[in-house]
């Protein structure tokens, strides 16, 4: 009997067909199909607009860390700020706590301008400042309200006067901030241009080195010193950096007449490159020999004055 292979006896099948038998899975079915709406370009990881979202959204949650409202602590810090009408909320004072001249004229300060006093448990104040040194009393202050760059431009174009800003760069004490603050009004200034990044904001030690005077002066936050300076070029302003081996002195430059910018470095860092490229005059201020530099804040002071004096004689 004859031996039979397979199903039904039937030998392998043979066919003639080459290439792929088989179905392709729906692969070209599903390669046909839409693929919905085009994302948006700051949604695409490979697009440029993502990295500006990216950094848009790093810069915000920047601001709002400086942002936030300050406690000062501490008998003599408190009525320090006090005395130099620092805007502020509150008062607190820790349950219990010993009165002494310092806390009995902090309260007094504070009842003559409306400033609520709270009185709190001292292991709530503990929380509050994260440690216990705080001597039984903080002050609460603010967020500084700062002021547009663009908007001052336009404010001071509007009184036709000849604008005087301060710009500074890589100034990270912010008592340094407030004796610059402090200067540029009193030589009759306009305004001061800090960074939003990498800078001395306008903290409690700020407002008090400024004597008060940051309460009245515009403090504006650039997020792009260049592109600010640019600005005011475009505007009409002279852009004066100060930095050593200057082709301008203090003594040869006429920044009386002329809308004039005066950008000032640390003492140690200086101006950076780039902001150094974009100023249209470098001007170092002449010093005995043996002095290297001058603190920024009295750089500012001495600078500001000669413009101050030469505009008396413009006018």
């Amino acid at each position: 009997m004859a031996r039979t292979h397979g199903r039904g006896g039937a030998g392998p099948r043979k066919t003639n067909k080459k290439g792929q038998v088989k179905g392709s899975g729906g692969v070209r079915r599903r390669g046909l199909e839409g693929k919905g709406a085009t994302p948006k370009a700051e949604d695409r990881v490979y697009h440029k607009a993502h990295k500006r979202k990216l950094e848009r959204q790093r810069r915000d949650s920047g601001r709002h860390e400086q942002d936030k409202a300050e406690l000062v602590v501490g008998r003599n810090p408190v009525v320090e700020c006090l005395h130099a009408k620092v805007p502020a909320t509150s008062l607190y004072l820790v349950q219990g706590t010993r009165s002494d001249e310092r806390l009995t004229e902090a309260v007094a300060i504070a009842n003559g301008r409306n400033i609520p006093i709270v009185e709190v448990p001292r292991h709530e104040m503990d929380l509050m400042t994260g440690n216990g040194m705080h001597q039984g009393i903080g002050l609460q202050i603010p967020p500084f309200k700062y002021a547009d760059v663009e908007d001052l431009v336009g404010d001071v174009a509007a009184t036709g006067e000849n604008g005087m800003f301060v710009v500074l760069d890589n100034i990270t004490d912010p008592r340094n901030l407030g004796a610059v603050i402090r200067s540029v009004a009193a030589f009759g200034g306009h305004g001061v241009v800090i960074p939003e990044r990498r800078s001395a904001s306008v903290t409690a030690v700020a407002w008090r080195t400024s004597a008060g005077t940051a309460a009245r002066l515009p403090v504006a936050r650039a997020t792009n010193l260049t592109r600010t300076l640019k600005m005011f070029q475009q505007n009409g302003y002279q852009v004066v950096g100060l930095d050593a081996g200057g082709e301008h002195t203090l003594d040869t430059y006429d920044g009386g007449a002329d809308k004039v910018v005066i950008v000032i470095g640390s003492e140690g860092k200086g101006i950076s490159r780039l902001v150094r490229e974009t100023c249209d005059v470098i001007m170092s201020i002449p010093m005995t020999a043996w002095v290297e530099s001058l603190n920024a804040s009295v750089a500012a002071g001495a600078v500001l004055s000669e413009f101050a004096r030469q505009r008396r004689l413009a006018d």
